[in-house]
């Protein structure tokens, strides 16, 4: 390397500490995106070894069931059964199925995501849903929606259509006492709807992945930088 020069300039120099600044940062926070989701899948795996929770009408802590299984008995209010929409299934477009479940032994509900359904030929024909009558038996996993979700569209709520559940917007529309979770069905109810869920702590393996990609990507910065600002002096005749 005799005879080579390492002159960077300032501009150069300051892009490539905010890059790798940048893409460290964003590696990092992958990389506590996968170990969040070991550490759920832990969580799933335990619990899971666990007998369900029967869920009754008296209130209940959210935190208590969070990613439990559960089991709840009592009749559907198909009335104010609600579609989410922009659901995907293997590559085809579709809808939630929620219910509010009436909870055996009161007045209270909680509300029951069935399952996805496809969407019909048009946005004007919803799908035919069949609600079990009676007395229903529902397992599945407990969920806790978000308290507050990022919309874009002013029309969030098209009837039975809806974009995102809010469980405090849900309230006011239904009028119903609500347990706060929503059921995850698991178990076959015979109405055609289908439940395949993706695991919550399904994709630890891809966060890690992404991190690895923004760590060559700084690792990439370095190595132009110092290539780049290699100059070798011109040779000068005698």
């Amino acid at each position: 390397m005799s005879g080579w020069r390492f002159r960077p300039g300032a501009w150069m120099t300051a892009a490539t500490i905010g890059f790798c600044a940048l893409t460290v940062a964003l590696g990092i926070w992958q990389t506590r995106r996968a170990a969040e989701k070991e550490a759920l899948q832990a969580r799933l795996e335990r619990l899971g070894a666990e007998r369900p929770l029967t869920l009754s009408a008296r209130p209940i802590d959210p935190d208590d069931y969070a990613l439990r299984r559960v089991v709840a008995r009592g009749e559907y209010a198909d009335r104010f059964t609600i579609l989410l929409d922009n659901r995907v299934h293997r590559g085809r477009a579709g809808f939630h199925v929620l219910s509010p479940l009436r909870i055996a032994g009161g007045g209270v509900h909680v509300l029951v995501n069935r399952g996805w359904i496809a969407a019909g030929p048009t946005r004007a024909e919803l799908p035919q849903i069949a609600t079990p009558a009676g007395e229903q038996t529902v397992a599945g996993l407990a969920t806790v929606p978000p308290g507050r979700v990022y919309e874009l569209a002013a029309e969030t709520v098209d009837g039975r259509v809806w974009q995102n559940l809010l469980l405090e917007r849900y309230r006011a529309w239904s009028q119903l006492e609500l347990q706060p979770i929503v059921i995850q069905q698991t178990n076959d109810a015979g109405d055609g709807l289908v439940r395949e869920w993706e695991r919550p702590d399904a994709g630890a393996d891809r966060h890690r992945g992404y991190a690895l990609q923004w760590y060559a990507l700084a690792g990439l910065a370095v190595v132009l930088y110092v290539v780049l600002n290699l100059k070798r002096p011109a040779n000068r005749g005698a």
